[in-house]
């Protein structure tokens, strides 16, 4: 299989399980609901896993920044279209920044093999 494709695979469905672990642990109500919260741990260990995966042929920083972005991103939409939680202008622009830069280390960087 090739081993891009098995990266960014891996990393797609790390940032899927963080981002589905930090809304159960909204869900959770700080720990008191035990299914929400036992989802969240469950989710969160598989992302690790998954991140380990992908450290594997990608340095942790470019790893760690792709996902933690994307994850920020897709949290707030989350916050916007599920808890129905607003964003005013400045959010909005510093989110358009965050998937600039990760746009930029995907297209520009020579630190990951494309």
């Amino acid at each position: 299989m090739n081993p891009a494709l098995v990266t960014y695979g891996s990393l797609l469905i790390a940032i899927t399980l963080e981002v589905c672990g930090t809304t159960l642990l909204q869900q959770s109500q700080q720990f008191t609901r035990p299914i929400p919260t036992l989802g969240m741990g469950l989710c969160y260990a598989a992302a690790f896993y998954f991140l380990t995966i992908v450290l594997r042929t990608m340095p942790v920083g470019i790893a760690y920044a792709i996902w933690s972005g994307l994850g920020v991103v897709l949290i707030s939409a989350v916050g916007v279209f599920v808890f129905r939680q607003s964003l005013d202008l400045a959010a909005m622009i510093g989110l358009g920044l965050i998937i600039a830069g990760v746009a930029v280390v995907n297209l520009f960087s020579s630190s990951i093999s494309h």
